[in-house]
């Protein structure tokens, strides 16, 4: 099964599409790209959807690795609310 592992950070992504056996999991996936040893992983998801280490994997699946929040985003939001004038 083809799988494709993605990991980001700002400005700039890199991904690697993978040739895997069926009935792989997500922890296989990362160690076929050399990532599994990647500090700055914080979790994992496949299409966006929060998954683990032993999450089996299916044909086209696209495995993306998590880094930690720079900025809480409920502080964020406040942060931009407080910047705007208030409306009349």
């Amino acid at each position: 099964m083809k799988v494709e592992v993605v990991r980001a950070w700002p400005q700039r992504f890199q991904a690697l599409t993978l040739e895997l056996a069926d009935g792989a999991v997500l922890g296989d996936a990362v160690a076929a790209a050399g990532w599994q040893d990647d500090a700055q992983i914080s979790g994992y998801a496949v299409f966006g959807v929060k998954a683990l280490a032993d999450t089996p994997l299916r044909d086209g699946d696209r495995v993306e690795l998590l880094r930690p929040l720079q900025v809480d985003p409920k502080d964020a939001r406040r942060r931009r609310a407080a910047d705007r004038p208030l409306k009349k």
